[in-house]
């Protein structure tokens, strides 16, 4: 699986065992490879209006569509992209056709979502080169976070707290390093305070106005800075996941639909891609190689409860994180709240 991620990257296509040659659209570096059918995600399907029709009608299910002729990279590419629908706006008639390699699809789907790439691929196209060999069945072991362990940890003096800690995660089979922010004494019979914090590097570096993740990000290490202060203890675990899961090139894409009027759930859906993508039992898989197996879980958000709940944590309370907003972000947390569930208080 992690061959097929990063031949998805480079653009080569792969050929799987239950199903056909895939070449994704977005990088193929084979420049003239051409199919009569083309692989898309059902949410693309129903931008596209196929969703009426009865092979496309499945809400979550990858959608096989055929054209008037043969599908080119360059034919393929307005298709795949919903950023460009404004300068190609008529597109089609095109029609679903029946899919009977369904697991290989969904397999193909999610491999683009852990690449980076655009959901949407050239299903046996001529010209694509050598295919590198494929099990579908495999996807769900390479993601099974028991395979994290800690690579190493350090002391490392921050603005919040000069004694903290980081403690850096690696799974032989994923090139994405997660890391823990430790800070004061750990104590096995005190419960820590906790938060998951996924990348942002817009946010939590660049200063961006458009989401809540930076001031979420320094407000977290402040508030277990006190914890600490008073004897207690916290722990940051900082989730290599941005974009909710999506990666940083499809969140921008994602911007770029929301200028032109799309709220956060919309543009992701437009993209073809899941609104939430976060692997939540990496977190818990974190805090089982630390020691901790009971959290005041900081969060507005509930899914977050449950999801580490189901992994096997005990979540004793949740500890409200709401920051004040800003003319920039204002339309995005309320999506949270409306769209996604997540709670004022």
């Amino acid at each position: 699986m992690a061959q097929a991620v990063d031949a998805l990257r480079h653009g080569w296509p792969l050929k799987f065992d239950s199903g056909p040659v895939l070449l994704p659209v977005e990088t193929a570096i084979a420049s003239d490879a051409n199919s009569e059918k083309m692989l898309i995600s059902a949410a693309r399907a129903a931008t596209l209006k196929l969703a009426n029709q009865r092979e496309a009608a499945e809400p979550h299910a990858p959608v096989l569509i055929r054209g008037g002729g043969p599908f080119t990279l360059k034919d393929a590419l307005p298709i795949a992209d919903p950023a460009l629908d404004l300068a190609n706006p008529l597109k089609g008639p095109f029609k679903a056709a029946h899919i009977d390699w369904s697991e290989a699809a969904c397999a193909a789907m999610e491999l683009a979502r852990i690449a980076g790439i655009l959901p949407a691929f050239l299903v046996d196209p001529a010209g694509a080169g050598e295919a590198l060999p494929v099990t579908a069945s495999d996807l769900a072991a390479w993601s099974d976070s028991a395979r994290l362990m800690i690579a190493t940890r350090a002391h490392l003096p921050i603005a919040a707290n000069e004694e903290a800690e980081i403690v850096a995660f690696r799974s032989m089979d994923d090139t994405r390093e997660h890391v823990a922010l430790v800070i004061g004494e750990q104590c096995g019979e005190e419960v820590p305070l906790v938060r998951l914090h996924s990348e942002c590097l817009t946010g939590d570096i660049l200063g961006s106005l458009k989401c809540d993740c930076g001031p979420q990000l320094d407000a977290a290490l402040a508030a277990m800075a006190e914890e600490a202060s008073r004897g207690g203890w916290g722990v940051l675990l900082y989730l290599r996941q941005e974009g909710r899961g999506i990666g940083l090139i499809n969140k921008l894409r994602a911007y770029r639909l929301q200028d032109q009027g799309f709220d956060t759930v919309e543009a992701n859906q437009r993209l073809g891609l899941p609104n939430e993508a976060r692997d939540f039992p990496v977190a818990a898989r974190m805090l089982e190689l630390l020691g901790v197996g009971a959290v005041r879980l900081m969060t507005n958000n509930p899914k977050k409860v449950e999801s580490l709940s189901t992994a096997g944590v005990t979540v004793t309370e949740r500890v409200p994180h709401q920051l004040p907003q800003n003319p920039h972000n204002a339309r995005y947390l309320a999506t949270k709240r409306d769209r996604s569930g997540h709670l004022l208080k």
